[in-house]
């Protein structure tokens, strides 16, 4: 049986929120993760009318029942919405369930009438379920050079003047200063990084990966690594929109590099970042967020936001280019509202194990043939290797491979295309001398941007200086 990636990252999310009972949807799909008989509203009155809205419906529904139906948050909060309890969070298995879907359904006439959107599942925000990353690490050689290089230091910049990236993320390996390209990077300590038998968690680096890519490119720019999301690089829509002010408390920065995401079926937006987004808008700094590993043309939420006019300025949306740079990477989520396209495949940057090595065991098999389709030796289905997750599945499960980081790791996905936006719009701020990051992402775009192939669209795509073309063979 082939690999169910969704159904195996499901279970390991959940199993990292266990407090919170997860359910997959929409309508029993596959598609994204919310929480079990909660809904959000924005606070005040929008939040009573979704509250009686939800308890008449109930009432006169059978099978659903209206006692559930209460506020299960604070009444106000700087994210601007309500949690609201509509059932029972233990009934049910995974499935969609049939209760915040009656509530959602209670507030379709209402929504309709006032041209807006009053009611949303709180969906999980997360690097995992087919999001971010595409792959897992691999352990790279010894003598491995990062992909992309380090790029020489621009002369004359001053450090006072340092353009300022801040990533949202996992936070940092606790040896990541043993890199020296990290030199100029700060921020939160990885929670935990191994289990009780020293085995790297699944996610553990992220951060600090991405940190690497941006350091790379950006060498003469502050980086800022926040550990916003959980150990498994997680977090629910309705604690996320307070999160990311959290990470702003102490200034905004001028870029911030988000590597998570989520898609929910709609086309405008998140409910639960909505309150920050509109802070985002009015402080000039630039969100470069990345499109999503879905191998789909669905939006994916912040990134998404690219596409809606009020934000095309604020927002910078980043799908990933295979690693010969010419066409889209397989899982790569594509369509108009991505704006441009990097190098998102087989990349070289820090994880851990630089002091000491580090082992981490597989947890997702690769499959036999691209789970989108595509005929070249794509990360689906290379480098070879046989996971925990995947082999619990089976009728005769095969042992799980184990490996060693040991400082520098290759990985893929638009988790890792987006900080090479973010780096390079950092250094032609640098290069230039400028000030405002959107007008430099619109000159770097208009002048610096080469052109890639995304399922038979041509689109724009940033190239590092430093970057190296991987090969690409067929299957």
């Amino acid at each position: 049986m082939a690999p169910q990636r969704f159904h195996e990252q499901f279970d390991h999310l959940q199993r990292s929120l266990p407090d919170v009972p997860l359910a997959m949807g929409p309508d029993d799909s596959a598609e994204f993760i919310y929480e079990k008989g909660v809904v959000l509203a924005r606070d005040g009155e929008e939040a009573r009318v979704v509250e009686d809205a939800v308890r008449s419906h109930f009432t006169a529904t059978e099978g659903l029942v209206p006692d559930h139906v209460r506020r299960a948050g604070p009444e106000t909060n700087r994210s601007g919405i309500t949690r609201i309890r509509v059932g029972d969070p233990g009934e049910g298995g995974r499935g969609a369930d049939h209760t915040v879907a009656g509530a959602l359904r209670a507030l379709r006439e209402t929504e309709g009438r006032a041209g807006r959107r009053l009611i949303s599942r709180n969906h999980l925000v997360s690097i995992a379920v087919n999001a971010c990353p595409g792959d897992e690490p691999v352990p790279a050689p010894r003598s491995a050079q990062p992909n992309p290089g380090a790029a020489p230091a621009a002369d004359g910049a001053e450090d006072a003047d340092a353009v300022g990236v801040l990533v949202v993320d996992t936070g940092l390996t606790h040896d990541y200063r043993s890199y020296p390209l990290l030199a100029r990077t700060e921020g939160d300590a990885q929670v935990r990084e191994t289990d009780e038998d020293g085995i790297l968690q699944q996610y553990v680096g992220h951060g600090t990966f991405i940190a690497g890519l941006v350091a790379a490119v950006a060498p003469n720019t502050d980086v800022t690594v926040r550990g916003t999301l959980n150990d498994a690089g997680a977090i629910l829509e309705s604690e996320f929109g307070e999160r990311l002010f959290d990470a702003v408390q102490d200034g905004w920065p001028d870029i911030i590099s988000l590597s998570a995401g989520t898609s929910n079926g709609r086309v405008d937006g998140l409910l639960g970042v909505a309150a920050f987004m509109e802070e985002l808008q009015s402080r000039g700094t630039l969100l470069v967020a990345a499109a999503g590993n879905n191998g789909s043309a669905a939006p994916f939420w912040p990134a998404a936001y690219a596409s809606l006019p009020e934000y095309a300025d604020a927002v910078l949306s980043v799908g990933a280019l295979r690693g010969d740079g010419e066409f889209g990477a397989c899982f790569s989520n594509h369509g108009p509202w991505v704006k441009v396209y990097a190098p998102g495949e087989r990349l070289t940057s820090a994880l851990t194990g630089f002091d000491t090595p580090v082992p981490y065991v597989y947890q997702h098999s690769t499959y036999e043939a691209c789970r989108y389709g595509f005929t070249y030796s794509c990360t689906c289905r290379s480098p070879r290797h046989t996971g925990v997750l995947s082999e619990a599945q089976q009728v005769s499960p095969g042992k799980p491979d184990q490996v060693m980081f040991e400082g520098l790791a290759s990985w893929s996905g638009t988790s890792f295309a987006t900080p090479l936006v973010a780096g390079l719009v950092a250094a032609y701020m640098t290069a230039h001398r400028l000030t405002d990051p959107r007008a430099a992402a619109r000159r770097l775009l208009a002048t610096g941007s080469e052109f890639a192939e995304v399922r038979g669209a041509h689109v724009p795509a940033l190239l590092p200086p430093t970057w190296q073309p991987v090969e690409v063979g067929t299957a």
